[in-house]
């Protein structure tokens, strides 16, 4: 017989697997694949009230006054509230956990309007044409202000984007809110004078990441009704259930526990539904009619009317010996919060807490960083959450270094790069437990076949040309996520799982079922995974930060072996023999002395003599004739102190059209070391997608404002997302290390894989055209001809 313990520390190194690592199908997939997956949009009832909202068409004006009267007597309007209708508690809508790290600038609605789209009216109704001639009906006097547009203009501005007095950061961050100033920060490690002065070459410039839209497929979605209870019941398409209920309660002025939001299947978000959007509407709508109400974004919403990636200015001073060996690294940034401060003074200090350690043996470094407001678009989170942007900026000057001294520019990364067991100034003094970063770099190289092609080629009518990055993220928020895990043994033996991660398509459901049935010695088809709802669910931060695999994860090993130890010690009372003597394992427990008994029946286990017997056999016992246990369960939750980075190396071939500069991506590769693969399907299919996003980032995509502040790119006719014709089979592989903190030494990989193809690319481009492009997106007209 097996002898498997019956405790599996997260800790140990594991062996060979039952269940983690292998490519274990998505538990909706076939659901999927029919069709049946049913979204928030579909659940909602069919005699919901239609909310909308009335929009700015000014980039920034304070509303004299709102005539609503004609619009009102149209049929089918219920109700229309402008902002003296409702509550005037400031909140922010960004999904972080309390205190937020963001400014609470937001109202429900507000007399002063800050960008062109920004919410004027609630008109709730029947139908949608009736609410589109209420809305053409309502007259909005408005003394129009002048606006800031240009965030490099912004700080100091004349033109202050949030002059009110009830403002308020409940954590400092160098805000100063009367300069337009969000945050400020200076992070410095060594003496950067005396480096740059060591140094024989420096690579000074400035990169530009534009804003760019997450482009989910299903638009933001809810609907909320009141419950028997009075309780304001809201359904959304979520990443953060949990914080969700916290914004509704606060913008609405009522208790949370009048307050529960559920997640039902999510058509993707990419950080854009971290980020609280229409629930407030459909919230509050219901709150004081007391019928269901639904608010369903159209796409040109959803695009210019929630939130984007934040643009940003990066300065770049980097230091080197001839030799190639980094000593300094000067990253100063500037990042443009659009209209309200979501996520704000969070995703800047990514650009260079994830972007700088990767060079860990420069010298020294410094990291300083302002975020500002502006009357556009606001920004949020988006995949990578400002390491993209940093890690864009940081790799551009390093592959530059690399052409100027003629040096290989992977080669010189190996020479500087970080190694395990170093510890990391610049990423909050954490010690790598894991790393194969260098590893990384020679699978990728191994993979393009690097070695035996020039960096550039003439085919003639084009350049091909090779281009490399490197990248890191991080797994959770140290010291501020939570993910937490109830698990429970049911009658004839099966488990039911509940998580308050939120699932957006990633297969975190699948994931956890994975890690605790490696723990309890069944199949994943074995546990039932229910999704997110508040009242029901432990509480968990939501999916963002790369959190899911790992932080949850953590708390889905503790729960199983929590359980898994409550069923020995049952299983040992009735088999008469001691806890450690018996084994989960294969569906069933038994003692393991040697002895090879075949499984009994329920009259033998009703004896007492029994040495083994099925999962279903014990849980069947336990809630059955006598004094039995109930239902076996266990909970866990799980923080921590560390957030161990993945790391990735990526290489990009591309074309360049000698007459027209087209670029086009012939090839694309990347090593990945995100720990122990905990699902080798999902862990590929998750690099395929994000290469493919900052392919879109590196070539097409840009949110474009016009100087009065009216976004351009506004559907997706406008905004070009990659079409599966303009991306090459990207080719994925990992290079496993084990990160002795995670589940089965499992780290994250959401985000880690959107950020190498903007510095590779870029880096392919100067190579084909000698043409250095730093602000993004790469047109061809900047690769045929550069940017003076």
């Amino acid at each position: 017989m097996s002898t498997i313990s019956n405790f599996i520390a997260p800790d140990e190194r594991a062996g060979e697997l039952a269940c983690v690592s292998h490519a274990v199908v998505k538990k909706d997939a076939r659901g999927l694949l029919q069709g049946r997956a049913v979204y928030t949009n579909d659940l909602a009832p069919r005699d919901s009230y239609i909310v909308s909202l009335l929009r700015s068409p000014h980039a920034h004006a304070r509303i004299r006054s709102i005539d609503t009267h004609k619009a009102e007597r149209i049929d089918g309007i219920v109700a229309i509230y402008t902002y003296e209708d409702v509550p005037h508690e400031r909140f922010t809508l960004a999904g972080q956990s309390f205190r937020e790290m963001s400014p609470y600038d937001t109202l429900i609605l507000d007399r002063t309007v800050r960008y062109i789209g920004d919410e004027v009216a609630i008109v709730v109704g029947t139908d949608e044409r009736a609410i589109a001639a209420a809305k053409r009906l309502i007259k909005v006097d408005y003394e129009v202000l002048p606006a800031v547009t240009d965030f490099t203009q912004a700080l100091d501005n004349p033109v202050v984007v949030h002059d009110e007095d009830d403002i308020r950061a409940y954590i400092p961050m160098g805000e100063d809110f009367s300069r337009n100033l969000i945050c400020h920060e200076v992070s410095e490690v060594g003496d950067l004078d005396s480096a740059f002065a060591a140094s024989d070459v420096i690579i000074e410039h400035d990169y530009e990441t534009q804003a760019a839209q997450q482009s989910m497929m299903e638009p933001f979605s809810c609907y909320a009704y009141t419950d028997a209870q009075d309780r304001v019941c809201v359904v959304s398409s979520t990443q953060v259930p949990f914080h969700i209920r916290r914004q509704v309660a606060t913008a609405l002025q009522i208790p949370q526990s009048r307050v529960r939001v559920t997640k039902p299947r999510v058509g993707g978000g990419f950080g854009a539904k971290q980020t609280g959007c229409n629930e407030i509407y459909a919230a509050f709508a219901a709150f004081k009619l007391g019928h269901p109400c639904k608010c369903i974004y159209t796409r040109e919403e959803t695009m210019a009317c929630a939130n984007t990636r934040h643009k940003m200015r990066m300065h770049v001073r980097l230091g080197a010996k001839s030799d190639g060996t980094i000593m300094a690294i000067d990253l100063d940034v500037l990042s443009d919060a659009g209209a309200y401060g979501y996520h704000a003074p969070t995703t800047v200090g990514l650009a260079g807490h994830k972007s700088l350690p990767i060079y860990n043996h420069a010298r020294a470094s410094r990291f300083s960083y302002d975020v500002v407001y502006t009357n556009t678009t606001p920004g949020g989170a988006f995949r990578g959450y400002g390491a993209t942007q940093g890690q864009f900026a940081v790799e551009s000057a390093v592959n530059e270094l690399a052409d100027k001294l003629g040096i290989d520019p992977c080669e010189l990364r190996l020479a500087n790069i970080v190694h395990e067991g170093e510890t990391c100034p610049q990423y909050y003094n954490e010690v790598l437990r894991s790393c194969r970063l260098d590893d990384c770099i020679v699978r990728a190289k191994e993979m393009i076949g690097w070695d035996d092609k020039p960096l550039a080629r003439d085919l003639g009518d084009r350049v091909r040309a090779l281009g490399v990055a490197l990248t890191m993220q991080g797994s959770g928020i140290s010291n501020v996520d939570i993910g937490s895990i109830d698990i429970r043994l049911e009658d004839d033996g099966f488990f039911v799982l509940n998580l308050g991660a939120t699932d957006v398509g990633t297969g975190c459901d699948t994931i956890m079922a994975q890690f605790a049935a490696e723990v309890l010695g069944c199949s994943p088809t074995q546990i039932v995974v229910n999704g997110v709802d508040t009242d029901t669910s432990p509480y968990d931060c939501g999916a963002y930060a790369s959190s899911g695999t790992y932080v949850t994860g953590m708390a889905a090993v503790s729960a199983a072996t929590k359980l898994r130890e409550k069923i020995c010690e049952q299983a040992a009372k009735f088999m008469d023999v001691a806890p450690e003597q018996v084994v989960v394992a294969d569906g069933r427990v038994f003692v393991d002395d040697g002895a090879d008994d075949d499984v009994v029946t329920v009259g033998q286990i009703a004896s007492g003599k029994v040495r083994e017997m099925t999962l279903g056999e014990l849980a069947n016992r336990c809630i059955g004739i006598g004094l039995q246990p109930g239902y076996l369960s266990a909970h866990a939750s799980n923080s921590q102190p560390v957030s161990p980075p993945p790391f990735m190396c990526g290489i990009a071939e591309v074309d360049v059209d000698k007459a027209t500069g087209e670029v086009a991506v012939v090839d694309y590769v990347a090593a990945v070391d995100c720990g122990t693969v905990a699902n080798a399907n999902l862990a590929r299919v998750q690099a395929e997608g994000g290469i493919v996003q900052g392919i879109g980032m590196a070539l097409t995509e840009d949110v474009q404002v016009a100087p009065d502040g009216f976004l351009r790119t506004r559907n997706l006719m406008q905004y070009k997302i990659p079409s599966r014709l303009d991306v090459p089979d990207i080719r994925i592989d990992f290079c496993p290390s084990y990160e002795p903190t995670g589940p089965f030494g499992a780290k994250s990989i959401g985000e880690v894989v959107i950020n190498t193809p903007l510095g590779a690319i870029a880096s392919a481009v100067a190579h084909a055209t000698g043409n250095y492009v730093r602000t993004l997106p790469i047109t061809p007209e900047k690769a045929l001809f550069g940017e003076e």
